[in-house]
């Protein structure tokens, strides 16, 4: 008898083979996940402290809030909070992470 196809025991060796795999691997995406999410908002700072560099060459003072570089094109909205859900803040003169 010469049938073609998987038996129900390879084909649960490979759901376990594929399972542990996803295993492995989860925790690392999440990791770089989070790496990821932290470099940007680090980057994000950059900009803002670029933003309010150009509003106090433009007006001679920095801005009191992130609304002002929002309102003046130096910024766009979205640009206000990372996007791992913190939220940047203007203090002295430098933008910060909450």
């Amino acid at each position: 008898m010469n049938r073609k196809g998987f038996t129900l025991l390879e084909m649960v060796v490979v759901v376990i083979i594929v399972s542990i795999l996803f295993l492995l691997t989860i925790p690392n995406v999440s990791k770089v996940i989070s790496s990821v999410d932290s470099k940007a908002c680090k980057a994000l700072t950059k900009v803002v402290d670029s933003a309010i560099v150009q509003f106090r060459l433009d007006y001679g003072s920095d801005p009191n809030s992130l609304s002002d570089l929002v309102n003046g094109g130096y910024l766009e909205a979205d640009q206000t909070s990372c996007s791992n859900g913190n939220a940047l803040t203007i203090i002295d003169g430098h933008c910060v992470i909450n």
